[in-house]
């Protein structure tokens, strides 16, 4: 869910911030805030999200018949 319209507000993801570590950023507005603040002036920026792993498929369970016709 990289681009959905209601995004939660993080410093973290605004174009106007850049990371100086895991807790704090740097915003142009603010200063040195925390990561998961925001203001009025947050702007999303997709591309600074990481998106989640994807669960692995567990084939322990699965057997022969599971993929016949």
């Amino acid at each position: 869910m990289l681009f959905r319209k209601k995004m939660e507000r993080a410093c973290a993801y605004c174009t106007r911030a850049v990371k100086i570590d895991e807790d704090t950023v740097a915003c142009v507005k603010k200063g040195v805030v925390s990561a998961d603040g925001a203001c009025r002036r947050f702007r999303y920026d997709p591309l600074k999200r990481t998106p989640p792993r994807p669960i692995k498929l567990n084939t322990a369970r699965l057997s022969e018949e599971d993929f016949s016709i």
